[in-house]
């Protein structure tokens, strides 16, 4: 059986720099780490993919998903901290949307891969 390793001592110096400059620092990693956090969630997942059609209140959202509307603010709360929503307040209602266009594409973009 082989395995896949290397079997040999030579590092590729000038292989290794190149990507090591072109690597983000860890800094950046572990905020996009974070993002992706956010969609390993079924609840938010369902929020975003209901946010990407229209813009919604939290009770509309907590009816749409059979929830208590304080589980839905939860989930909001976290998607906005990771700017993948924003709000809107008119009057006594809070209405919510994708942030910008990059929320709905990292969203787009997964189903299409899942679909493959």
């Amino acid at each position: 059986m082989q395995k896949n390793v290397c079997d040999c001592v030579i590092i590729h110096e000038e292989v290794v720099e190149r990507v090591r400059s072109s690597m983000p620092d860890s800094d950046k990693l572990y905020n996009l780490a974070n993002l992706y956090k956010m969609f390993s969630d079924n609840t938010r997942l369902k929020i975003l993919s209901a946010l990407s059609c229209e813009e919604m209140c939290v009770c509309d959202l907590a009816a749409l998903l059979n929830m208590t509307v304080s589980a839905i603010s939860h989930q909001l709360k976290s998607l906005r901290l990771a700017n993948l929503v924003k709000y809107e307040k008119q009057g006594k209602i809070v209405y919510y949307s994708l942030a910008d266009c990059h929320a709905r594409e990292i969203f787009k973009m997964g189903l299409e891969h899942i679909m493959e």
